[in-house]
């Protein structure tokens, strides 16, 4: 596993929250249609319900079975029933050790929470890539390429970690939550993966990915503003590395299904091989989750 650029890319997420060089923000690639009511929930970002879409088939993705968040570590006790009321009774985090150690997920107590991380920090290596991005070593174009490679490699590194991901999100009958730092990368991936085997067509899966930057949108511009009010604690610092970070792009999506096809010569292989997913399994996932 490449470490370092996995490293690299969870240093940039957890510490960009100041840029230091003034330049243009570009615009990002939005979500087009959002088929879901929008979830408030204080505090949390990023939640929101994967439903009401419809597959290559035309059968339409069941309502109250899969939502998808950043972290819940601000999540407040006064938020608890609301989580109550979507009849979600799974947390699946997805971040490693260190991630969780620093913002433990703030959960009911009835609340059955697991943790599948495909990749850990060893050693030092968080507070050495930190040093380097403060520093302007990693630039906008080095973000670009790290969160190319870090996409290929999630989907293809730890397969038998990817696999119980997504058998424990598809084997649940219960509602379930899943969740990463931002809820846009690795919980982007799952979601594209689980469309994938639900037979979902690109748009629609890309489009679902894509909504990520519309709802993270207030909090990106507000930390991007800051950091051309801040340019000045971090002057070596590329605004470039922020938001290449804060927002997903479809080049990104293209890099996971691009090393899936490259490796395994397609998505079904990819799902039957690498997720030990079966044609007759994946039916009855499909007839499970969409009507």
């Amino acid at each position: 596993m490449k470490n370092s650029i996995k490293i690299s890319f969870l240093v940039i997420s957890i510490f960009c929250i100041f840029s230091c060089k003034t330049q243009k923000f570009s615009t990002p690639e939005y979500g087009k249609d959002i088929a879901t009511k929008d979830i408030l929930i204080k505090k949390v970002y990023n939640f929101r319900e994967v439903a009401n879409i419809k597959n290559n088939d035309g059968r339409t993705l069941k309502p109250g079975k899969l939502y998808r968040s950043g972290h819940l570590h601000q999540l407040k006790k006064r938020s608890f029933d609301e989580i109550k009321k979507l009849g979600i009774k799974e947390i699946i985090d997805l971040r490693n050790s260190k991630e969780i150690a620093q913002k433990p997920d703030n959960l009911p107590s009835d609340i059955v929470y697991k943790n599948y991380s495909a990749f850990e920090d060893k050693g030092d290596q968080l507070d050495q890539a930190k040093k380097l991005v403060l520093k302007g070593k990693v630039n906008g174009s080095d973000a670009d390429e790290r969160m190319l490679d870090f996409y290929k490699d999630y989907v293809t590194e730890n397969p038998e970690i990817i696999r119980k991901i997504i058998t424990e999100i598809l084997e649940s009958d219960q509602p379930v939550l899943y969740h990463c730092t931002a809820g846009k990368d690795r919980t982007g991936i799952t979601t594209a993966l689980i469309l994938s085997i639900l037979k979902f067509d690109k748009q629609t899966i890309y489009n679902e990915y894509l909504l990520s930057n519309n709802y993270r949108k207030k909090l990106v511009d507000k930390r991007l503003n800051l950091s051309k009010n801040l340019h000045f604690l971090y002057p070596k610092m590329d605004v470039k590395v922020l938001e290449k970070l804060s927002w997903v792009e479809t080049d990104y999506l293209d890099a996971a299904f691009n090393e899936i096809n490259n490796k395994y010569g397609s998505i079904d292989i990819y799902i039957q091989q690498a997720l030990g997913i079966s044609e007759n399994k994946r039916q009855e996932y499909i007839q499970k989750f969409t009507y």
